[in-house]
């Protein structure tokens, strides 16, 4: 039987896995401010070119938000617009700080996050606490890649030099967690703090994911 891979570095998605998010708080955001339907908005909102560029330094808040006029259908100045991305951030996965502080004493911790500029700013103050053990954040619009195109998590493994197979990446996205692997890097599909808890006592207990 093959022996696994040593895991040198752990690098974590942001939302999802350390930050609770519910898009669903923007839409009822938004929809306050216009005096219409949440659902109505969720039913327009798309992941659509301009949500891409915004994500990869592309296109800036203003150009995205004007976009967003045009798609939602609602005529909301840029502060509302910014306001209800900034719902979305609920609170930390409970009993993620303690997690990150154990495994960060074996191995160097790694975030790498698709967002957009001012989205980063934000919880990068709200949440500068947790985020402490970290040796360096990457977020999409600083590196102009998104997850889970494999030239991103390239780009993210030449910079903390470290080969991919021995990068552990935790995502609740499927597809970055199959973009990952793609790449040759070991990867945990997180669907609840367990996985993550899991994964991390596996590395104390073998040295490998």
């Amino acid at each position: 039987m093959p022996r696994a891979t040593p895991v040198d570095a752990l690098l974590f998605d942001l939302g999802g896995v350390l930050i609770e998010i519910d898009f669903g708080r923007a839409f009822a955001h938004w929809a306050r401010c216009a005096g219409v339907d949440a659902q109505l908005l969720r039913s327009r909102f798309k992941t659509d070119d301009f949500y891409l560029r915004h994500e990869t330094g592309h296109l800036d808040a203003a150009g995205y938000f004007a976009s967003l006029r045009q798609s939602l259908g609602v005529d909301l100045p840029d502060t509302e617009f910014e306001a209800g991305w900034g719902d979305i951030l609920v609170r930390e996965v409970p009993g993620i700080r303690p997690l990150l502080s154990e495994a960060a004493k074996e191995r160097p911790l790694y975030l790498f996050s698709n967002t957009n500029a001012s989205h980063h700013r934000l919880w990068a103050s709200r949440y500068a606490e947790l985020l402490a053990p970290f040796r360096r954040v990457f977020v999409s619009s600083e590196l102009g890649k998104r997850k889970p195109a494999p030239e991103a998590f390239h780009a993210v493994a030449q910079a903390i030099d470290v080969p991919p197979e021995r990068i552990l990446f935790f995502d609740d996205t499927l597809e970055n967690v199959n973009g990952a692997r793609a790449v040759g890097m070991q990867a945990i599909h997180v669907q609840s703090i367990a996985d993550t808890e899991r994964a991390i006592a596996r590395l104390r207990d073998t040295g490998a994911a």
